[in-house]
């Protein structure tokens, strides 16, 4: 007899089954149907020595003070500077857009007023922007983004951005000064020894019990237990009655380099002529030091029979699907449902766990 069953062994199974257990010692069963614990984090050392995320860069990062803290009883912290630059026209550009792209693009030294004045006359006035196209060119006009975001963004949704919503394109910044910096948080690390090991000593405790290669039916079958946690696909979970929601999958190849480093960042956008969209050196925020390094080429790809669900599609027709969803899931009883495709919705990594530690204060106070 389990106290509670948990959908997943990421970023929301985790937290919960750990809160759970050591706070309030209840038994937990965790089950995932991958063969590994960290869901989308999970990392692991490839054959030349060099720790990868198998699923894409996961780059930690956060504002709140009490979810880094609560992260760091179970990692130590490394500081990394998530820097990404985007190749295209044949040269290397700074990325975010910053003073230092603006400088490259008109070919000389510059200023942040100067650079603001100049936005303001190429930007489209577009008072409320609906779409990440219209988000985009209210900024900076249609040449830059035809140049960064129109490209890259098709790529990996195989829509065009005016069919996307705002928050797709309008969560990349645009700055008027020379800060570089990928995303702007107060917190900006890796865990020390990876997100593997961080999620080891988060699930060690003896009241939590792991099933691996486990497909949640199964183990609702064969458990006892008193209420669900899920974190998975919430169409799954309801055998998709009103269709499957749309999502999108990645491939990723993998190259190990005879040489310390590859690229200048850990990050390389190719928003136009390259069937990938960017190339990863996760060396760069990782704090190895080896002769070799391996990259990996991210490749968008149709989700379907056999491929991971990585992203919702953030579009007005995949949510008008989802409100059915969500609908029948609030009327499920003993249920929780947890994290980004339980929700169906972008979640960066500390959001997942200040939405689980908020669902565990909502459990500790339901149950007895």
């Amino acid at each position: 007899m389990f106290d509670y069953l948990i959908v997943g062994a990421g970023f929301a199974g985790a937290v919960l089954a750990e809160r759970l257990a050591s706070q309030l010692g209840r038994r937990c069963l965790v089950v995932d149907r991958r063969d590994h614990i960290g869901g989308n984090a999970y990392d692991f050392h490839d054959r030349a020595g060099v720790l990868l995320h198998r699923y894409g860069p996961h780059y930690f990062r956060t504002n709140s003070e009490r979810i880094r803290d609560y992260l760091g009883q179970f990692t130590a912290w490394t500081p990394a500077a998530y820097k990404v630059l985007s190749w295209t026209d044949g040269r290397y550009w700074q990325f975010p857009i910053n003073l230092n792209t603006f400088e490259q693009f008109i070919g000389r030294s510059s200023n942040g007023e100067e650079m603001a004045a100049t936005l303001e006359k190429w930007r489209v006035p577009i008072d409320e922007p609906r779409n990440s196209e219209e988000v985009i060119v209210a900024r900076v006009g249609r040449e830059l983004y035809e140049k960064f975001f129109r490209n890259y963004t098709r790529k990996q949704w195989r829509r065009d951005p005016s069919e996307l919503d705002a928050s797709v394109c309008g969560r990349i910044p645009i700055r008027t000064d020379r800060d570089d910096r990928y995303v702007s948080d107060r917190f900006q690390e890796m865990p020390r020894d990876g997100y593997t090991a961080m999620f080891e000593r988060m699930l060690e405790h003896p009241g939590i019990e792991v099933r691996l290669k486990t497909d949640y039916r199964e183990a609702r079958a064969q458990a006892a237990y008193r209420h669900l946690i899920y974190t998975g696909p919430v169409d799954e979970y309801f055998d998709a009655c009103y269709g499957p929601l749309p999502y999108r999958s990645l491939r990723f190849e993998a190259e190990t380099v005879e040489r310390e480093w590859f690229q200048p960042a850990v990050q390389v956008n190719y928003p136009n002529d390259h069937e990938y969209t960017r190339i990863l050196e996760v060396k760069h925020i990782t704090g190895q030091t080896l002769p070799v390094t391996t990259i990996v080429r991210e490749y968008p790809q149709d989700y379907g029979p056999g491929r991971e669900a990585y992203y919702p599609l953030p579009a007005p027709d995949a949510r008008a699907i989802y409100k059915k969803y969500e609908t029948l899931a609030a009327a499920e009883k003993n249920v929780s449902f947890v994290g980004r495709m339980a929700t169906y919705r972008y979640y960066n990594m500390d959001q997942v766990v200040g939405m689980a530690l908020a669902e565990f204060e909502r459990l500790k106070d339901d149950m007895p």
